[in-house]
C-alpha cells in the first residue's frame, strides 16, 4: 500500500459550518417530530375510522419508504405539484420533520396505550374534561415513557440529515464531499466526517442507555 495519509490537508472550517447546518436541521426536525408526533398519535387512536385512516396512511408512508426518496420528492415534486416554493433549509426541515413525526407517533402511541387506566379514572373523578386529561395526565406520562425512543429517533434524524447533501443543502456531508473533491483526500475527509458524526451521536446513545437502565430499575 503506497497511500500516504495527510490529515493536515483537511480544513475543518467548512466541516464545522456544515455541522452547524446539520445541527440546525436536527433541532428543528426534532421540535416538529416531538410536538406533532404526539398529536398524530392521538389522531391515529381516534375511534372514528374516517379520522384515523388518513393519518395511519401518513405514518405507514413515511415508515415504509426510504428517507432519501421522501427528501427528493419534497424538494422537487412539491414545488411542481402544489406551486409551493420554499428555501432549501425549510424544505430540508420539512422533509426530516415529517419523517420523524411518523416514527415518533408510533413511540407515543405505545406509551399512551400503557398509561394506567387508574390515572384516567382519577382524572374523570376530579372533573377534568377530555382535553385536560390529555394535557395533564396522558401527555406527561407518555412523554416520560417515550424519552428513550424519542432520543434514539432524534439521533437517527441527525444521521439521516446527511441525505440532504443530494439536494445541495450545505450540511456536514455536502461540505465533506466538496472538501474531498478539492483536496483529493477522500479517505481523510470522510474519516473526519465520520468521527464528527460519531462524536455528536455517541453521547446521546449513552444517555439513552442510561435512561433505559434507570427505567428498568424503576419498573423492577
Amino acid at each position: 500500500m503506497n497511500y500516504t495519509f495527510d490529515f493536515n490537508a483537511i480544513s475543518f472550517a467548512p466541516l464545522l459550518q456544515g455541522l452547524w447546518v446539520s445541527l440546525e436541521l436536527t433541532v428543528a426536525a426534532n421540535a416538529i417530530g416531538i410536538v406533532f408526533g404526539f398529536v398524530l398519535a392521538l389522531l391515529i387512536m381516534s375511534p372514528i375510522k374516517i379520522v384515523r385512516l388518513p393519518f395511519m396512511l401518513f405514518v405507514e408512508f413515511f415508515r415504509c419508504t426510504p428517507a432519501i426518496v421522501q427528501i427528493v420528492w419534497i424538494f422537487y415534486c412539491v414545488p411542481m405539484l402544489f406551486d409551493v416554493f420554499l428555501d432549501p433549509m425549510t424544505m430540508g426541515i420539512l422533509a426530516l420533520g415529517l419523517n420523524l413525526t411518523a416514527f415518533n407517533a408510533e413511540a407515543y402511541r405505545a406509551s399512551i396505550q400503557a398509561v394506567p387506566r387508574e390515572q384516567l379514572d382519577a382524572g374523570i373523578a376530579l372533573g377534568l374534561n377530555p382535553l385536560q386529561r390529555v394535557l395533564y395526565i396522558v401527555l406527561p406520562t407518555a412523554f416520560r415513557a417515550s424519552i428513550p425512543v424519542l432520543l434514539t429517533n432524534g439521533i437517527g434524524i441527525f444521521q439521516q440529515s446527511a441525505l440532504v447533501a443530494i439536494v445541495a443543502l450545505q450540511d456536514l456531508m455536502y461540505q465533506g464531499k466538496s472538501l474531498a473533491t478539492e483536496t483529493y483526500r477522500p479517505i481523510e475527509t470522510f474519516t473526519v466526517v465520520a468521527l464528527i458524526y460519531f462524536a455528536v451521536s455517541f453521547p446521546i446513545t449513552q444517555i439513552v442507555g442510561f435512561l433505559e437502565r434507570r427505567r428498568q430499575l424503576l419498573v423492577s
